[in-house]
């Protein structure tokens, strides 16, 4: 079974990964999660388990798309993701701010 692609409203495909937030736009590093790129960038997140068991981390996706590398035990619904376990497709935008 293929790992679930969630999105929210349409974003520019094929744009350089970056995780818009309320404060402004961070770029992530290869391979890193969503909670790791807020994390490096002074966000925190309530999380419990990073890999999507928990869904603690359960965020509103405003636009774009995110991929999980597995298929998150957590329910997600459309215009959430857990930043825990997935990474941005793309531009996205969430409605988080550091705190």
């Amino acid at each position: 079974m293929n790992a679930p692609l969630h999105t929210a409203t349409t974003a520019p495909e094929g744009q350089a990964p970056q995780v818009q937030t309320l404060e402004g736009v961070l770029h992530p590093h290869p391979g890193e999660s969503v909670l790791e790129t807020l994390e490096r960038h002074g966000h925190h997140v309530e999380f419990q388990c990073r890999s999507g068991y928990c869904g603690a981390c359960r965020t509103p996706l405003l636009a774009g798309k995110v991929h999980y590398a597995a298929v998150p035990l957590a329910f997600v619904s459309q215009g959430e993701c857990l930043p825990c376990c997935c990474q941005p497709v793309g531009a996205i935008k969430l409605d988080i701010r550091k705190g």
